[in-house]
């Protein structure tokens, strides 16, 4: 992978210098060609529009009869929870006893030998 990152960039460092070796030709280019001919002027003021039609008027709807909207019943008071009486927590915590460090030589048995003797 470290070979294709080392091809990747210089390949990239390539790419962009002919691009803008191309651009740098291009507006050469462009600064040699002939002026533009001037456009026609547009018209400061906009012409008046003609008389439009008049819109037409929201018709009126008809009122609908809307039954009134029910109470909302109350809620039943809940009685108030008993407070727990715990036992004051310990000053300070018991030492844990630290683990015991393992050879890990005798765990791992060698690999077997690719060849025979």
């Amino acid at each position: 992978m470290a070979s294709a990152k080392s091809f990747i960039t210089p390949f990239f460092l390539v790419i962009v210098s002919f691009s803008s070796m191309s651009l740098s030709l291009a507006s050469r280019h462009l600064l040699q060609t002939t002026t533009v001919p001037n456009l026609p002027g547009t018209p400061t003021t906009l012409p008046n529009p003609t008389a439009l039609p008049p819109l037409p008027s929201n018709p009126t709807l008809p009122q609908g009869n809307v039954p009134p909207l029910p109470t909302i019943p109350t809620m039943p008071t809940f009685p108030s929870l008993p407070t727990l009486n715990l036992p004051p927590l310990a000053a300070s915590l018991p030492n844990l006893p630290s683990m015991p460090t393992l050879p890990f030589s005798s765990f791992f048995s060698p690999p077997p030998s690719t060849s025979s003797p």
